[in-house]
C-alpha cells in the first residue's frame, strides 16, 4: 500500500475531514466523521487525512477511531483490499507531532502529515524565521516524525509564493530527513496553472533524491483554479492529488476530487494516468458530505451537481436524442448519478431494509436502524415510487445525530393568504417532561423556529434556512438545513467548532420528511441540540443565558 512503483497510477488523497472540516460552519460529530470515512474508504481513497489530532480532544478522539476501524478493516465495496492509509496533520512542533503518531497509531497504515511555512511573507510575518531556521526546523521535525512513524509527508506551506531556490533547498533537507511524501500546495491560491506546473517541474529537476519520493500537490481555490492548477501539477510530474469532495474547504474552498477523478477518467488518451477510485460512488459520497456539513453543492457544480447532466436547450436535447455523445462527455451512470428504483416497498422486511442500508453506504443499528425502518414504511405507505435518494435521505436524517436533548413530539401550523401564521411546537426536554408553546410568526416556518426559541433557551441566530426536495414530484421527500450561530454559552474546550462571521460558532441541523414543515423543524432541533451539545447541555428551559464558549482556534495549514 505504501509503495506504488507503477509511475502511470495517481493517488487520491482526501482531505475533507482536515481541510474540508475547516470550512465555516461544516463541523462533523465524530459520529459523523466515522461515516464520512468509510464512504471515503469506500469509494477508494488512498490516503484518508482524517484531521488535526492537536486542534482539540474531540478532533484527536475522532482521527484515533478512525484510524482504528476504517484504517484495520476492509469496507464493503472498496475497490482495494487493503484500506486506506490514515493521516494525521501535525505543525512543525514535537507535541504535535506526538499527538499525531498517538492518534493513527492504531491504524494498518498510519502517516504523519507536518508541515511548516517557506514563504518570505510568512516566514516575516507569521514564523518570525530565517531561511537558515527554518531549514534547521524541517530537517530536525521530519526526522522526529520519521521515529514515530514509517511514512511522513512534509508540505512546505505556502510553496506557491516560496523562492524556488529556497524551496529545492528545504524539499531536500525534508527528504534526508526521511520523508516520503513531498506536498507541494498553493496555500492562498495564488498560481494560475502555467506558474504551478514549472514549480513542479522545477522540482522534478532540481531537488536531488526527488525520484526517491512520491510529489503532491495541494491548490486551493480563491482565484476559481484549483483543478486546474492541481492537473498542471500532475502533468508535470506529481503522483499525489490532495483534494475533498465536492471542493469544499477553508475560504473558497481545495480542489475537487471528483473533477480530477473524472477529468483523468475522461480524457485518459492524453493523461495516460489513473486512480483507483470507484466513479460509480462520485454522486453518493458527494450527497452524505453535503447532508453532513451542511454545505449545498450549487446546481451546476461539474460531475456531481443536479444540471451536471440535465439539457433544456431544444439544439442540446434534440443532439442528445440522436447520439448520447453530441453533449454529454460522460454518462451519468459513470459517477452513479442515475435514479435506480428501491425494489424494497410497504411489505419489505426489517433485514432486507438494514442489506440494502449497507449496500449504500448506510451501516445504521439499533435504535437508529429502527427509527429509519418505521420512517421508510411510513413512507412506503405514502409513495408509489421509492427511490435510493429517498432512502438515503431516510438514513442521513437518522444517521450520526449525536445527543439530542430535546425531540420533536408534534407540530402544528396554521397559515394562509388572511391570517397569522401560527405554531404550537410540543417538546420532549432532556428530564423527559412534554413542552408546548405556541407562537406567531411572518410563515409557518418562522412561526414554528419562534415556538422552539421560546422553550430552548438557547443562545443563537438563524444564519441559513434551505428545503430541497430530495426526488422529483408532488410526493417527493423535502430535505432541510439549517445553520445556526451561537451567541453565547459556556464550554470546557472539549470540541472545536467552526466559526461563522465574527468567530462566533456554527452548527448545522438537516432532516427529511415528507411534510417539510416537520423536516425543517427537525432540523432546527437538530442545529440547537449541537448548540447544546457544546455547552455541555442544560437541565432546565428557563436558566439565564450562559457565558460565551471557549473554543480552540486550530490555525490549519496549508
Amino acid at each position: 500500500m505504501l509503495d506504488r512503483p507503477d509511475p502511470d497510477y495517481v493517488r487520491m488523497f482526501d482531505t475533507t475531514l482536515r481541510d474540508g472540516e475547516q470550512s465555516p460552519g461544516a463541523t462533523l460529530t465524530s459520529e459523523e466523521k466515522l461515516e464520512v470515512a468509510r464512504a471515503l474508504a469506500r469509494l477508494g481513497v488512498d490516503v484518508l487525512e482524517a484531521g488535526f489530532p492537536s486542534a482539540s480532544p474531540d478532533d484527536f478522539d475522532a482521527v484515533r477511531s478512525i484510524a482504528e476501524t476504517i484504517g484495520n478493516e476492509h469496507v464493503p465495496g472498496r475497490p482495494s483490499p487493503e484500506p486506506p492509509i490514515i493521516c494525521g496533520l501535525a505543525r512543525a512542533i514535537e507535541k504535535d507531532i506526538q499527538t499525531a503518531a498517538e492518534a493513527i497509531r492504531g491504524a494498518k497504515h498510519p502517516r504523519i502529515h507536518t508541515f511548516l511555512a517557506t514563504s518570505p511573507i510568512h516566514r516575516e510575518h507569521k514564523l518570525r524565521m530565517s531561511r537558515e531556521q527554518v531549514l534547521e526546523r524541517t530537517q530536525k521535525m521530519v526526522a522526529f516524525a520519521r521515529s514515530l512513524c514509517p511514512d511522513v509527508e512534509f508540505s512546505p506551506e505556502d510553496a506557491g509564493r516560496t523562492e524556488p531556490e529556497f524551496l529545492y533547498e528545504v524539499l531536500e533537507a525534508a527528504i534526508e530527513a526521511g520523508a516520503s511524501t513531498l506536498n507541494i500546495p498553493d496555500t492562498v491560491g495564488y498560481t494560475i496553472p502555467d506558474e504551478f506546473g514549472a514549480l513542479i517541474r522545477g522540482i522534478m529537476q532540481n531537488v536531488r533524491g526527488i525520484d526517491r519520493v512520491i510529489v503532491s500537490v495541494h491548490c486551493h481555490n480563491d482565484l476559481g483554479l484549483a483543478t486546474a492548477n492541481t492537473l498542471a501539477g500532475i502533468r508535470a510530474g506529481a503522483r499525489q492529488a490532495e483534494v475533498t469532495i465536492n471542493g469544499i474547504g477553508e475560504r473558497a474552498g481545495n480542489t475537487s476530487l471528483e473533477e480530477i477523478v473524472m477529468t483523468l477518467h475522461t480524457r485518459h488518451p492524453l493523461f495516460k494516468l489513473r486512480t483507483g477510485i470507484d466513479t460509480t460512488q462520485l454522486v453518493r459520497t458527494s450527497k452524505l458530505v453535503s447532508m453532513r456539513t451542511g454545505l449545498v453543492v450549487q446546481p451546476n457544480k461539474a460531475i456531481v451537481g443536479a444540471n451536471a447532466f440535465a439539457h433544456e436547450s431544444g439544439i442540446h436535447q434534440d443532439g442528445m436524442l440522436k447520439h448520447q455523445e453530441t453533449y454529454e462527455i460522460m454518462r451519468p451512470e459513470t459517477v452513479g448519478a442515475s435514479n435506480t428504483l428501491l425494489v424494497l416497498g410497504k411489505h419489505s422486511g426489517r433485514h432486507a431494509f438494514a442489506v440494502r442500508l449497507r449496500e449504500l453506504g448506510h451501516a445504521l443499528e439499533g435504535e437508529a436502524l429502527e427509527t429509519a425502518f418505521k420512517r421508510f414504511k411510513a413512507l412506503a405507505d405514502k409513495k408509489k415510487r421509492i427511490t435510493d435518494a429517498d432512502l438515503e435521505a431516510i438514513a442521513a436524517s437518522e444517521g450520526g445525530r449525536g445527543r439530542e436533548y430535546y425531540t420533536l413530539d408534534a407540530v402544528q401550523v396554521t397559515c394562509g393568504s388572511n391570517g397569522m401564521p401560527t405554531a404550537t411546537v410540543r417538546l420532549v426536554g432532556p428530564d423527559g417532561q412534554k413542552v408546548t408553546h405556541a407562537a406567531i410568526g411572518t410563515g409557518p416556518v418562522h412561526a414554528v423556529f419562534r415556538a422552539i426559541d421560546e422553550i430552548i433557551s438557547a443562545p443563537s441566530e438563524l444564519l441559513e434556512y434551505s428545503i430541497n426536495a430530495v426526488t422529483e414530484g408532488i410526493d417527493a421527500l423535502g430535505h432541510a438545513s439549517v445553520r445556526v450561530r451561537a451567541t453565547g454559552g459556556g464550554g470546557d474546550g472539549r470540541i472545536n467548532p467552526q466559526h461563522g462571521s465574527g468567530g462566533s460558532p456554527v452548527f448545522h441541523g438537516h432532516a427529511a420528511d415528507t411534510d417539510v414543515v416537520v423536516a425543517s423543524t427537525k432540523a432546527y432541533l437538530a442545529a440547537l441540540n449541537r448548540l447544546l451539545a457544546a455547552e455541555g447541555g442544560r437541565e432546565t428551559t428557563h436558566e439565564p443565558a450562559p457565558s460565551p464558549l471557549e473554543t480552540a482556534s486550530s490555525g490549519a495549514a496549508e
